[in-house]
């Protein structure tokens, strides 16, 4: 058999290849920004997803790279037009996943990353079946808390608010594919990259990455 040329090759690769999707979810102050930001500091081949939401900026946000910032009544003109893949409203502000990025992405063959939550999760599953879900979750609720206070950016009640929603969002762990206790953050590091790296290399996707060796 005749080989290919190299450029040739991989034109036929990523016209065949769709990136891996994975959705990591977690309770606030779970350390989830964390983890993900390490983990994409050691493969920034992993593209991740930035959410639209109604939020207001914190100090030191810049739209476009933590989220897209853009008002109520945008954020409802975008949904009205199909744009997300899911939304869903925490604590009064809405979120939004853009679906045609993320299908654009993956066609493209690069792997992409979601940050959103369990109710996101489940609706990204049901158009995307193939997709990955990553519960991370602290050791324990004390420990959550004592996170929540050391970070210094809520109030007494938003904490309080926050655990709460922690201790909803431990009813749905079972939806996940893998689960990842972050009591030591390397650790978890490791784990978080040992998914990634194991479901590049299932025989789905590798069987389509690799076709011209097949054929």
């Amino acid at each position: 058999m005749v080989a290919k040329p190299k450029s040739e090759t991989n034109q036929a690769n990523s016209a065949s290849y769709e990136g891996c999707l994975y959705t990591i979810v977690a309770p606030s102050g779970a350390g989830k920004s964390s983890l993900v930001a390490a983990l994409r500091e050691q493969d920034p081949t992993i593209r991740l997803s930035i959410s639209t939401t109604t939020r207001p900026a914190r100090p030191g946000e810049i739209s476009g790279r933590e989220y897209h910032f853009v008002s109520r009544e945008r954020f409802e003109e975008l949904s009205r037009a199909g744009e997300f893949l899911e939304q869903a409203e925490v604590y009064g502000n809405l979120y939004g996943t853009s679906k045609r990025w993320i299908e654009a992405t993956r066609t493209a063959g690069d792997d992409v990353l979601l940050e959103i939550d369990w109710q996101g999760a489940r609706q990204v599953k049901r158009i995307f079946p193939d997709m990955s879900f990553i519960y991370i979750l602290p050791p324990s609720i004390d420990v959550l808390r004592e996170r929540l206070v050391k970070r210094g950016k809520d109030t007494p009640e938003v904490i309080e608010r926050r655990l709460a929603a922690a201790r909803e969002d431990l009813r749905h762990v079972h939806q996940a594919d893998y689960v990842i206790i972050n009591e030591d953050f390397c650790v978890a590091l490791d784990d978080l990259q040992a998914i990634t790296r194991a479901l590049r290399l299932t025989a789905a996707h590798q069987l389509k990455r690799y076709a011209h060796l097949i054929s």
